[in-house]
């Protein structure tokens, strides 16, 4: 047997790494056409119903980003974090995190938030740092690092929404903290059953 094995590189969290890598095409698309493609196709924002590319608009949003800040940002967290979580939850189970995500903030920014354009991942971030906190589940208890992050997290958004006018879009990270909550209390709950 070799001392010096060889290493190789893996695909370890195929979902994850795809966003992405998706997420760093539509940027890179936004920043070479001057924001242009992200408006068009990765910015949700309040047109037309009888447009289809605002029901398109409604999931792709979380591709585009603002800018590479904005980008490295949430590709660090979910570098981070999805990986781990595709390994405990499966990468079907992590899709559908990221499609709720999208589809929820999307139409929560349509209803309400009538005059202003969201883009970027940050709904799906705050989804993964919650279900993160999941992790230690066991039924009938909370775990205390849920209840810190959640308290944590959530009520910065929520002062940040009402304290500070900045371009965060403090409703996508809310939004997405509850949809990583739901998510993340059913999946454990489903799991300790089939214990």
């Amino acid at each position: 047997m070799s001392l010096h094995k060889r290493l190789k590189v893996t695909f370890n969290a195929p979902v994850t790494l795809g966003f992405v890598i998706m997420c760093f095409i539509a940027t890179l698309l936004g920043v070479i056409s001057n924001g242009k493609i992200t408006q068009i196709v990765f910015m949700t924002y309040h047109s037309s119903l009888t447009n289809p590319m605002t029901y398109v608009r409604f999931i792709t949003h979380i591709f585009g980003h603002s800018g590479w800040s904005h980008f490295i940002g949430n590709a660090s967290y979910l570098l981070l974090l999805g990986p781990m979580l595709e390994e405990k939850y499966g990468s079907k189970e992590l899709i559908e995190v990221i499609g709720i995500t999208a589809i929820a903030t999307g139409l929560v920014n349509y209803i309400f938030f009538w005059n202003v354009g969201l883009c970027g991942a940050s709904g799906v971030v705050f989804a993964f740092i919650i279900l993160a906190s999941f992790t230690g589940f066991k039924e009938g208890e909370i775990p205390l690092t849920f209840i810190l992050v959640a308290a944590i997290f959530i009520g910065q958004q929520v002062y940040e929404g009402i304290a500070l006018q900045n371009d965060i879009s403090n409703m996508a990270h809310i939004v997405g903290g509850i949809v990583g909550s739901v998510i993340g209390y059913s999946l454990n709950r489903k799991n300790q059953f089939e214990m």
